[in-house]
């Protein structure tokens, strides 16, 4: 048989294994300075762009799309190229796709400081930026797909089937999650609102998890750990199974996000079973990684490579027998908006994503350098200090969440909430967020020290930027045995085929969950008296969004005694039908604000703003003074009606070429409210559009209730 002659390209190998060691110690290093901020406010200096909120979402999208995101890259680049026996497709998409990564990159490290953000969890990146990602993330398609079709391997391996899943799903959600209406270069609303923006951002979120932080992970568990244990996968047929159930029924899952919430409770209740559902796949691929290393067990204890990737495999384990559990309502109604899910989803950032693309560091690094590791030891040394903090920041979480739950819900013999005071619950966790932010210091100082290592071992050798090898070519080679194959052994020697099942798999769940709830008017019922937001709320509501107010405030009251007792009554759907897009939150720092509107006089809210202590004493929020200062930008309150009114949110025709005038009306109104309580203020600055918001909310109930008693 005729043999081809080629080489592997471990440039692009490279340049991505440089980019997640960098970014990953950018993405810790955020993540520990927002930890300190919620034990010393102060460090945000009084600074904007500093502030927690604002940079929160900076250290999720640095951590997922930088750390993990680049880590993925250099994983797949290195293991397709030899499972397929083929360059890949094109030298010219692999450097597009790795400068336009991280060109998103350090966009989104400017832009989500400044207070560019959509709001939406792990899709914060405002509308340019999206049609980037989308772009450069087919650009990745083209590269893969290519080197597929042109493999020398007939052959499809098990983690090329992760990676097809990874491509198609993720081009899938980060599409139709993006839709959405620009305002301005850097703002947008989102084309959904309200319940129907809850589903579709969860069914993205969650599904970011899963076929981001998941599928290619386990493509590189599924490579990776039997190279490093140079034995073969535990189970052939078992990662079949593993591989379709777990893509079927992960797309499903999303709605477990939004349980006890204004979703429909049919799509709860299908959140709440497919994620139960997801134990068996999750841990079928669990068992499947850990049995490849029956009999190895005494080379785990000596190598560092397979201790990160024996627990990573264990946190994936874990993270996914937990997060079912977390999805069942009983429990879910303890958990949610609590630091238990906080602990729950570092156990699978810190210990599967984080360890496993150590431990494919630690092994890739000196191949490619051909040498070998500069210092066992101080591999073992980042190991042992890292799974320290990986213990150090789960179990206060663990902790701080269940307090959190058990103390909003506790009742005194009396009928009465035994802690009405939020801040009383805040106190409580001081504590544990400092031992938090030590677990992270652990865990970045093992990271530093990780850098130390390879950093030594690149020097120590000479980098292999051609790797020759040699296969014979497809078709010359004996095919005939596969004219007689049925099953998934046919449909793994056929790319095209597998594509088109992996896209119906995938888009079953979300069809069935998104076109009803869109098409169906009784899942969001209408409030005759919800009516649009004025122009000075609809500000107020963008400068909310911009200073990250949602990081920490949920606006969905919850039907439960010890939530209408404490907020007010509970949320409905109908209140959320103008809300592009939805404000709904996934954690309480602090107090749910959806029922505030009129608790409040507008002077309070002035100086909780300018000084959160002054009002809530012992409040870890920081102070925001430069509302105060900021003057209001009403240029944009016409185009701002506009894109509403394209959206469908009923203003008057013609109504952008008066809204300042009721702008200013209103805000004149809450500057006479201030000076009244001995507060002089400009009626133009910023802090009147944000009161002006904070008091809307909830009260068209509250009219509805009224306009009954008048009846």
């Amino acid at each position: 048989m005729q043999m081809e002659t080629f080489r592997y390209d471990n440039k692009i190998v490279r340049l991505f294994a440089l980019a997640t060691v960098f970014w990953g110690i950018v993405g810790m290093l955020v993540g520990l300075t927002i930890a300190l901020q919620l034990v010393f406010p102060a460090l945000n200096f009084g600074i904007p762009w500093l502030t927690f909120s604002r940079i929160r979402p900076l250290h999720t999208n640095s951590v997922i799309f930088a750390f993990v995101g680049n880590g993925i890259f250099m994983g797949v680049y290195y293991s397709l190229q030899r499972l397929c026996k083929a360059r890949m497709y094109s030298d010219l998409l692999s450097k597009i796709h790795f400068w336009g990564w991280q060109l998103i990159i350090v966009l989104a490290a400017i832009t989500l400081p400044l207070g560019y953000t959509t709001s939406k969890e792990y899709a914060e990146l405002e509308w340019p930026i999206d049609i980037l990602i989308a772009i450069i993330w087919v650009v990745f398609g083209i590269n893969m797909i290519g080197t597929i079709l042109k493999r020398r391997e007939r052959h499809m391996y098990v983690a090329i089937w992760f990676y097809i899943a990874t491509f198609f799903t993720v081009a899938m959600l980060h599409i139709v999650n993006s839709f959405e209406i620009p305002v301005s270069l850097f703002k947008s609303y989102s084309l959904f609102a309200g319940v129907q923006d809850a589903l579709v951002q969860w069914w993205y979120g969650h599904n970011a998890v899963a076929f981001f932080l998941t599928t290619p992970y386990l493509g590189l568990m599924y490579y990776f750990l039997p190279k490093a244990a140079n034995r073969p996968v535990y189970s052939y047929r078992l990662s079949i199974v593993h591989f379709w159930a777990l893509i079927f029924i992960y797309i499903w899952a999303g709605p477990h996000h939004l349980l006890y919430t204004a979703l429909p409770d049919w799509a709860q209740s299908l959140g709440t079973t497919f994620s139960v559902m997801l134990i068996a796949p999750s841990w079928g691929g669990m068992l499947n990684g850990l049995l490849t290393l029956r009999g190895a067990w005494d080379k785990v204890r000596n190598d560092p490579v397979l201790k990160f990737m024996v627990v990573a495999v264990t946190a994936y384990g874990m993270a996914t027998f937990e997060g079912p559990m977390l999805s069942i309502k009983s429990i879910n109604a303890l958990s949610h908006f609590t630091d238990w899910t906080i602990a729950h989803v570092h156990i699978g950032g810190l210990g599967w994503n984080g360890f496993l693309t150590f431990g494919v560091l630690y092994w890739l690094i000196p191949r490619i350098y051909n040498t070998k590791i500069h210092s066992v030891k101080l591999a073992n040394f980042h190991f042992w200090i890292g799974t320290l903090g990986i213990i150090f920041y789960a179990v206060p979480m663990y902790w701080a969440g269940i307090t959190q739950g058990l103390m909003w819900k506790q009742f005194t013999q009396d009928g009465l909430l035994q802690y009405p005071i939020f801040m009383e619950t805040v106190l409580q966790l001081i504590p544990m967020y400092a031992l938090r932010a030590f677990g992270g210091l652990l865990y970045l100082t093992g990271a530093l020290v990780g850098v130390y290592n390879l950093v030594k071992t690149i020097k120590a050798g000479e980098f292999v930027p051609e790797e020759e090898a040699k296969a014979a070519p497809l078709h010359a080679q004996e095919v005939h045995h596969y004219k007689n194959v049925y099953g998934h052994r046919w449909l793994e020697s056929r790319p095209v085929q597998f594509f088109i099942w992996t896209v119906v798999a995938v888009s079953i769940g979300g069809l069935v969950e998104l076109i009803p709830t869109f098409t169906v008017k009784s899942n969001v019922p209408t409030i005759a008296s919800v009516k649009p937001y004025t122009p000075l709320e609809l500000q107020g509501r963008d400068i909310y969004i911009r200073e990250g107010c949602n990081t920490c405030h949920s606006q969905m009251i919850r039907p439960f005694r010890s939530e209408t007792e404490r907020y007010g009554e509970y949320s409905k759907a109908g209140e959320f039908v103008y809300d592009h897009p939805f404000l709904w939150g996934s954690k309480r720092i602090g107090p749910d604000l959806h029922r505030v509107g009129g608790k409040y006089p507008d002077a309070w809210h002035f100086n909780h703003m300018k000084d959160p202590r002054s009002t809530s004493p012992g409040s870890i929020m920081p102070p925001f003074p430069w509302l105060i200062t900021n003057t209001l930008d009403t240029s944009t309150t016409a185009a701002k009606i506009r894109a509403m009114q394209k959206l469908g949110v009923p203003y008057p025709e013609g109504y952008d070429k008066i809204a300042n005038k009721d702008l200013m009306a209103q805000a004149e109104q809450i500057a006479a409210n201030l000076r009244s309580a001995r507060i002089d203020i400009s009626p133009d600055k910023e802090i009147i559009a944000l009161i002006a918001y904070l008091q809307r909310l909830g009260t068209d109930i509250k009219a509805e209730k009224t306009a009954e008693l008048k009846k």
